[in-house]
Order: structure tokens, then C-alpha cells, then sequence
């Protein structure tokens, strides 16, 4: 065009580097990768999967944290189905959740049928013996109105969600033995503490969408095979460069308008950059100008995960997973199998809007959480605890409260060629597994949509 300049392309261009080798980056590099760029993933960390990986603890395979995900989560299954892990964590073929009342030795369940929604979970909720039968009504009434709200109306993330559910007749009881028993897990905050957009998304979409949305998918191996070992194959097989223990130190413009990224042991150019990394490192890598109010990303709280782990020297539990009521214990998983044990019994707790507990001393955990498991569980009364251990994840997910919708910056950034993701980042997701790859498939898609290349790849785009 007569009088309009244009960069010389460099060879750059065609180069992009992703910083952060958690789910949102390994997934931002794929999409990269299979649209035919020239990709560099570094990671500071010795393995990939960010924060759902395994470590070896003595003759076993541990993962930091129990993980599960829904059907729903589309893209995560993508994702596995991609780095050929899908079998490897599958889906319950129908909703069941045992509940076990420790106060008074109850087992209920959540159970989904076949039924078109709403009906696919009214006949479970009608046996559900943890709540009264006026109880079970206003929760079906209170599902009905749930069903009519928009996640993405600014107005809900300004409001709180346990104010929500005392408005629509849901009592504590109910609460606590189905809201946040379901939100705790996946919004990491109970009702009160949770914005009501991020909290209407969970329960639209997993309850209230389609009959089967809800059912619960979880690796059946450890995570790091899925998340490390199959990623970093999938990674290699695409022709992506990784580099491991690797950190970030700068993200500027070069002189040509590209981007070059200084790490500790090189530096990069490239002509587009993804910074899949959490938001105060984020933060510290942002050129001035990138994003309208940086500081926001310092105002993004963060929220604690703390994990028990306990070795039987024999079976306790006949299910592969329950949920605790009236007692501090929340979820418990067996995950003997998955972690090479071959004698006795692996249970992880999962504890979520862990604020009060994620310091405290092994020593105090111990004399909190075995009592629990023998109150819950018989036949560990007798039981012989091999092992007890904890790992904690002090910034296990974004702080989900009221107001953080305007703390989420979305994946473009001011800055050309320079993206964002992260399970943080606006996805209109919870900070989970689904979020994480929504936002790296997003991110790829973004960078591809502008270098106009096809971005036809087996991954959803972020919402």
C-alpha cells in the first residue's frame, strides 16, 4: 500500500517461545506446534504439569495433590486425548458420589440417571438421606433458579454466593451437605467466600447442562505420567524445543518489533511469546505497557490446597473415593493402585480453603485427621499407619471471591504478539485443570488468529 511501512520479517516471526510448562503452557505449545511454528517451551521446574505432577516418596509414586475432573471438561480431555493419556484417567460411567455423615454413620449418595435435565438428578436428590425432605425441595427450586442466571453478567461476580442461597431458602444443612460440598472441591471457598458468577458456571454447567456433565474423571496412574511423561513426548513428537529447569529472566521488544526473552542460560527471539505462568510472576515479566492496570495481577488473591496422606498396612476402604459430612474431612481417594503400593492401603485427603491448616505442624495434622478416618472408616481402628505425610500448595488456585472477574486479564495483551494463560487469566472457568487448558488453547489460538495461520487443532479455544 503507497505510503504505509512495513517490518521486514525477520526469522524470528516464525519462532515462539512459551514460558511456563504447567498445563496452560503445554497446551499453548501443542497448538503452536501443530499449526507448523517453530515453538521453545522453558521451564523453570525440573518436570513439566506445573501444579498437578508426582514426586517419589520411598518406594512410591505420589501425586501432590488429588485431581479430578467432569465430563464437562471438554478441553482437558482434549488435552488428554492428545498426549494419548485419555484411557489413562477416565470418566465414571454415571455420577456417584458417596457421602459418608460421620455424625451419624450415614452413607448417602449423589447419584445422576438417564434422564433429561433437571430430572437426571431429582430421583437421587429425592433419596438423599443428609437432608430433610422440605430441604430437598427448596434445593430443586433453588437448581431451577440457578439454571436462569448468566456466569457472564458482571453484576453476579459482584455478589457472593452463600448470600445467594439464603435468599433462594437453602438452609445451613443444605449448605453444607451438598453446596459447598460440591464447591469446596471445585471452587476452592465456600459459598459465602465465592463470587456467584464463578459459582453459577460449576453448577450450570456440571449439574445443569446435560445428564452425564457431572461425572467424575480422575488418573488412574500418577499424574506425572500424564502431565510430565506423555506431555513431554506429545512435545517432542511436535517438534517443540523444551527446556527444563530453565527460568525467565526479561520479555522485551527488540529492535525489529519482535520479542526477545532472556532466560538463565540464553536468549531468545521470537516474534510471539506466551507467558503461561502464575500472576505475580507474570507480573514481573510484563513490559511496561502490556496491560492497561498491571497492578490488578497483584490484587488476584491466592487460596491454599493442603493434602494428608496415610498408609494402612491393610484395606480400610471398599470404594474408590468418598466425601466426608460433619467432619473436617472432605474428600479421601484410594489411590493404592496408582501409586505402586503393593502391600496395605493409600489414602489422600484433599482439603481444600485450607487458610487455617496449610502451616500447621505434621504432629497436630496427625492427631486431627486420624481420629477422623477411624470415625469415618471402621476398619481403620485396628489398622497399623504405616506412613503419614502432607504436601501443601499454598497458591493452589486463584482466590475465587467476590470481584475477582475484574482482576482477570484475558489472554491478549497491548502488546503484539505477547499473550497470556493460565487458569487465572479470564477464562470464565474456576482455577482448575479445564481453565488451565482453556486458557493455553486460547492463548495459541489468539497468536495463530493473528499471524493468520489455520489454528485447526485438536484443542477448544478459552471462552
Amino acid at each position: 500500500m503507497s505510503g504505509q511501512r512495513t517490518r521486514p520479517r525477520d526469522p524470528a516471526d516464525d519462532h515462539a517461545v512459551v514460558v511456563g510448562g504447567g498445563l496452560a503452557g503445554v497446551t499453548a505449545a501443542l497448538g503452536l506446534a501443530d499449526s507448523g511454528m517453530r515453538v521453545t517451551l522453558i521451564e523453570g521446574r525440573p518436570r513439566l504439569g506445573g501444579l498437578a505432577f508426582s514426586f517419589r516418596r520411598g518406594d512410591l509414586t505420589v501425586d501432590n495433590g488429588q485431581h479430578v475432573y467432569l465430563r464437562c471438561c471438554t478441553a482437558y480431555q482434549d488435552f488428554l486425548r492428545r498426549i494419548d493419556g485419555l484411557a489413562l484417567a477416565p470418566v465414571q460411567e454415571r455420577l456417584d458420589v458417596p457421602v459418608l455423615d460421620a455424625g451419624t454413620n450415614r452413607l448417602g449418595r449423589l447419584r445422576r440417571n438417564a434422564l433429561p435435565v433437571p430430572l437426571h438428578l431429582a430421583a437421587g436428590l429425592a433419596r438423599y438421606p443428609h437432608l430433610s425432605l422440605a430441604e430437598r425441595a427448596a434445593v430443586g427450586r433453588a437448581a431451577l433458579a440457578l439454571k436462569k442466571l448468566d456466569p457472564a453478567d458482571p453484576a453476579l461476580d459482584e455478589q457472593d454466593f452463600g448470600s445467594w442461597l439464603a435468599r433462594h431458602g437453602q438452609s445451613p444443612r443444605a449448605v453444607e451437605a451438598l453446596w459447598d460440598l460440591v464447591g469446596v472441591a471445585t471452587l476452592n471457598a465456600r459459598a459465602g467466600d465465592a463470587s456467584l458468577a464463578l459459582a453459577a458456571k460449576v453448577f450450570r454447567t456440571g449439574l445443569l447442562s446435560e445428564p452425564g456433565a457431572a461425572d467424575i474423571g480422575w488418573a488412574h496412574v500418577p499424574l506425572g505420567e500424564l502431565h510430565d511423561t506423555l506431555a513431554r513426548r506429545a512435545l517432542d513428537k511436535a517438534g517443540v524445543r523444551t527446556e527444563l529447569r530453565t527460568r525467565a529472566n526479561t520479555v522485551s521488544r527488540t529492535e525489529e518489533g519482535g520479542w526477545r526473552v532472556v532466560t538463565d542460560k540464553e536468549t531468545l527471539d521470537a516474534g510471539t511469546v506466551v507467558l503461561a505462568v502464575p500472576q505475580r510472576e507474570t507480573h514481573a515479566l510484563l513490559p511496561d505497557g502490556a496491560l492497561d492496570e498491571p497492578g490488578l495481577l497483584l490484587e488476584l488473591g491466592t487460596a491454599p490446597i493442603l493434602n494428608v496422606h496415610v498408609v494402612y498396612d491393610r484395606k480400610v476402604l471398599r470404594r474408590p473415593f468418598f466425601a466426608g459430612l460433619g467432619t473436617p474431612v472432605q474428600w479421601v481417594f484410594d489411590r493404592t493402585a496408582a501409586s505402586g503400593l503393593e502391600q496395605g492401603q493409600y489414602l489422600a485427603l484433599s482439603q481444600s480453603t485450607a487458610h487455617d491448616e496449610i502451616d500447621a505442624p505434621v504432629s497436630a495434622l496427625r492427631e486431627r485427621y486420624l481420629p477422623e478416618l477411624e470415625r469415618l472408616l471402621p476398619a481403620a481402628r485396628g489398622a497399623q499407619v504405616k506412613d503419614f505425610f502432607v504436601t501443601r500448595e499454598r497458591t493452589a488456585t486463584f482466590d475465587p471471591a467476590p470481584g475477582t472477574g475484574r482482576l482477570r486479564p484475558g489472554t491478549r495483551t497491548r502488546a503484539p504478539g505477547l499473550y497470556l494463560a493460565g487458569a487465572w487469566t479470564a477464562t470464565g472457568w474456576p482455577a482448575t485443570m479445564e481453565g488451565a487448558v482453556r486458557s493455553g488453547a486460547g492463548a495459541a489460538a489468539a497468536a495463530l488468529r493473528t499471524l493468520g495461520r489455520a489454528h485447526d487443532h485438536l484443542f477448544e479455544e478459552a471462552a
